[in-house]
């Protein structure tokens, strides 16, 4: 015999047919159903006992060449089976719940969002540095005008009374250069005004910056004075234009003149 044929129909005791699939594989999916329809099996042309003789002298066919042979039974049996369930050592593919992972539009939106965040982040802390600074920058320069106006006033308001006071005060609010050529010549000053009897007192009229930042400043004062001495007892006015450069000093962030000039 070359072959097993793809089904024999032989009646048994239990009045069942016995039905042999040839061609499923090893571990592959189970074959589709067929439905089973009972016929009136044809009288064989041969006694079995002898179809039974003959089919037991077969050789046996290896189930590695031939295929694995799935028996099912009862055609009634075979149509209720339940659906086979996959075993327990096996992951089931289960679907993943909505909303497990992020999907692609949602991480696309969540990086946008925190790129958008750090732009916002970045712009406000340059424009926090930028208000600072310049808030910084505008009280630096209003400093500078007050120290400006003051070592105007202080310039021109000197008494022979209190001509010692009035030199400090001045030698005080200088630095650099102005402060040395001052100090030179202090001696001179001071008996001129004691010779002289001098009296003066002067007000500041406007002062404004002409450059500046948080270290150095420019301001223009303008100034009237009453000036008496032994050639006008009475006093005479007198208008200055002065020009101060300032610079801050490092220790003690006071506004020092390291320039004086008069320009009108």
């Amino acid at each position: 015999m070359t072959g097993v044929p793809e089904e024999v129909a032989v009646p048994s005791r239990r009045n069942t047919t016995l039905k042999v699939i040839k061609g499923a594989k090893a571990g592959g999916p189970t074959p589709p159903r067929r439905r089973l329809v009972n016929r009136a099996v044809p009288a064989p042309a041969e006694p079995i006992e002898r179809v039974l003789e003959r089919l037991d002298r077969e050789p046996v066919e290896d189930p590695t060449e031939a295929g694995d042979l799935t028996v099912v039974g009862d055609p009634a049996e075979v149509e209720d089976l339940p659906d086979p369930e996959p075993e327990a050592d096996e992951p089931e593919a289960a679907a993943e719940p909505p909303g497990a992972t992020p999907s692609r539009r949602a991480r696309a939106l969540t990086a946008l969002l925190v790129v958008l965040l750090a732009a916002a982040l970045a712009g406000a802390g340059v424009q926090g540095h930028r208000w600072y600074v310049d808030r910084a920058t505008d009280q630096a320069r209003r400093a500078a005008v007050a120290a400006a106006r003051q070592a105007a006033v202080n310039f021109v308001s000197v008494s022979a009374a209190s001509v010692d006071r009035d030199l400090s005060r001045i030698t005080a609010g200088a630095t650099g250069d102005f402060k040395d050529e001052f100090t030179r010549g202090q001696a001179q000053v001071r008996a001129a005004v004691v010779e002289n009897k001098v009296q003066s007192q002067g007000t500041v009229l406007r002062a404004g910056i002409v450059s500046g930042d948080r270290r150095r400043a420019v301001v223009l004062v303008a100034v009237d004075a009453t000036v008496r001495n032994v050639k006008a007892p009475d006093g005479r006015p007198s208008h200055y234009r002065i020009q101060l450069d300032l610079v801050r000093d490092r220790d003690s962030g006071d506004w020092l003149v390291t320039r004086l000039q008069f320009v009108g």
